[in-house]
C-alpha cells in the first residue's frame, strides 16, 4: 500500500533498519490505509485537508502528483481540491498550495507528453 501511495520510486528502509519506517507500513499502510469502509481516493482526499492543515506543502505537492499519476483526480480536480483547501488554511498560505498543486499539475502534463499519452 505504501507504494500505491507513494510510488515505486519512493524511499524505503529494509526491514529492521528503522523502527519507525515499520511500524508506520505496519500500522499506517498495512493497516488504517487497508480498512475497507473507504477507498484509496477518499482517504487520500482526507490526507491532502490534513496536509494543507498542518501547511505540509511538500508532502501535499506528492500526494496531488500520485493522484494525478494514478488517475485517481484530473487536472481540474486538483485545481478544484486547491481552491477548496485555500478557504480552510486561509489565504496566507494560499500562495504555497496552489503552487505545489500547479507544480504537479505540470509535472504530469510533462510526463504525459513525453510518454505519447493525451490525459493533459
Amino acid at each position: 500500500m505504501y507504494r500505491r501511495i507513494y510510488g515505486d520510486d519512493a524511499f524505503t528502509f529494509e526491514p529492521g533498519q528503522s523502527d519507525f519506517f515499520d511500524l508506520m507500513l505496519t500500522q499506517l499502510f498495512g493497516e488504517v490505509w487497508n480498512r475497507p469502509a473507504l477507498d484509496v481516493p477518499a482517504r487520500r482526499l482526507l490526507v491532502m485537508g490534513v496536509l494543507a492543515a498542518q501547511h505540509a506543502f511538500d508532502t501535499l505537492g506528492i500526494q496531488f502528483s500520485r493522484a494525478l499519476a494514478t488517475g485517481e483526480l484530473s487536472a481540474e480536480q486538483v485545481r478544484e481540491v486547491a481552491i477548496h483547501l485555500i478557504a480552510y488554511v486561509g489565504y496566507p498560505s494560499s500562495g504555497d498550495l496552489h503552487r505545489v498543486s500547479e507544480a504537479a499539475i505540470a509535472a504530469h502534463e510533462r510526463a504525459s507528453r513525453s510518454a505519447g499519452g493525451d490525459d493533459a
